[in-house]
């Protein structure tokens, strides 16, 4: 049975969190293989509405295997909160598995997550400041903790007192803040590693024996591609370590490329972005605003699931977003929010870009040509008519069809489901991704 990856196209927010619920009903282990509390999922259920930040969509399967891979930056105290939260909603969470070689976020990482930020000044990146980038760091410089550490005092005592005594010497010295104490830390941490104990395994056999028993597995990911620490708009990127794109995906939970079947790319109908960075067919009119607030009385609009600041909006960009099907290696689209564009009497597509007069059908890899670049753009009729309730092809507003056929065209790759609402079954199943 296939492997099969979702991933976010753009720059995150385009609703994996809906789509991985919604395929999680076929799948046997659903696993969350990069980026940390950092990115959240917003799932909409009989049970209600639910924010995930590190829990994978598929929790609301009690019989689903669900896990934490190893690719994942864990805040201990997070997870157990969003654990005992779910709990609390009647969610079952004993089929969670979190990942041994799993990085910690610690303290430090926060506190210095923020004050890097703060010395940036104009050019700040726009991070969320939980601490995910500095975690990161500290992995690639050997100096991280992982989660097998938490289990025995004997390892996390002097690693926690290496990687602490380096972050107070940045902390103190290089911007002048408060040092970090060992005492406290430790203690929390130790706690944490007890209460996490039961949940604590080897990922890595648990999605590989699913695999070869047959059974269908999810790797779910996070964040956007066009943020990919390679691939995404340089230097205004996620830090993910493994990268946010699909070629993350098997580093992240421990299997080989050869193991993974299918890629599926999600992508909102229009684009957003969070934080700083160029966006090339972002909007400052009342289309901008008549986008981000749809839905906002029922807690839909365009605002940041972890975060809550309110999302960058502009047009589809078809030039970006083939980028981004190619070196994902995509082998369908999932269309997300198509409602959202029932009211528009014209609906544009970014077909191309201008640069310096030229006109240019690939997306640069410099920040500053990026910031020059003028968006071509194609326009198309509106379908003026609700499609919530819209459950086939078919039955969707002619308009509707030749805009989702038009997607198809310009990314070249075939939209195989189509998001018509935040609730799992408002969604057309064009062809069947398992």
């Amino acid at each position: 049975m296939p492997i099969v990856v979702v991933v976010g196209g753009q720059w995150g927010d385009e609703g994996k969190g809906r789509i991985v619920d919604l395929l999680a009903r076929k799948a046997k282990v659903v696993a969350r293989y990069s980026a940390g509390n950092n990115a959240g999922h917003t799932i909409v259920n009989e049970r209600g509405e639910f924010k995930l930040n590190l829990v994978p969509a598929g929790i609301f399967y009690p019989e689903k295997t669900c896990v934490i891979g190893n690719g994942v930056a864990v805040d201990p105290g997070v997870l157990l909160g969003e654990i005992e939260g779910l709990q609390a909603k009647g969610i079952d969470t004993s089929k969670l598995v979190l990942s041994d070689r799993a990085q910690l976020v610690m303290p430090w990482h926060i506190a210095l997550d923020k004050l890097d930020e703060a010395s940036r000044g104009a050019t700040a990146i726009g991070t969320t400041g939980k601490g995910i980038g500095p975690c990161f760091v500290d992995k690639v410089a050997r100096r991280g903790i992982r989660v097998a550490d938490l289990l025995r005092p004997e390892d996390l005592i002097p690693r926690m007192k290496n990687s602490l005594d380096y972050a107070n010497r940045v902390i103190t010295g290089v911007y002048g803040g408060e040092p970090i104490d060992f005492d406290s830390c430790y203690q929390a941490y130790h706690d944490y590693g007890l209460r996490l104990s039961p949940y604590i395994a080897d990922v890595q056999g648990v999605v590989f024996d699913a695999h070869r028993r047959g059974e269908y597995v999810l790797l779910e990911g996070a964040q956007g591609s066009l943020l990919d620490l390679d691939h995404g708009t340089y230097p205004f990127v996620t830090s993910s370590v493994p990268s946010s794109s699909s070629g993350g995906a098997a580093i992240g939970v421990g299997i080989g490329p050869t193991d993974i079947q299918r890629v599926v790319g999600v992508f909102k109908s229009y684009c957003t972005r969070v934080g700083n960075g160029p966006f090339p067919t972002e909007l400052f009119d009342d289309v901008a605003a008549t986008l981000r607030d749809h839905g906002k009385e029922f807690g839909r609009g365009e605002y940041g699931t972890t975060t809550g600041r309110p999302r960058r909006i502009g047009w589809l960009d078809a030039v970006a977003a083939r980028y981004s099907v190619r070196f994902n290696g995509l082998s369908a689209l999932a269309l997300t929010r198509l409602d959202v564009l029932d009211n528009m009497p014209t609906i544009k597509i970014c077909t191309g870009y201008e640069l310096d007069g030229k006109i240019i059908s690939s997306f640069p890899s410099r920040e500053s040509t990026l910031e020059r670049i003028k968006p071509i753009y194609e326009e198309l009729p509106g379908w003026m008519t609700p499609t919530t309730e819209v459950r086939t092809f078919d039955d969707l507003p002619p308009q509707a069809r030749a805009f989702i056929k038009r997607v198809e065209e310009l990314l070249e790759c075939p939209v195989d489901l189509i998001s018509v609402g935040p609730s799992r079954e408002q969604a057309v199943i064009v062809n069947p991704i398992f």
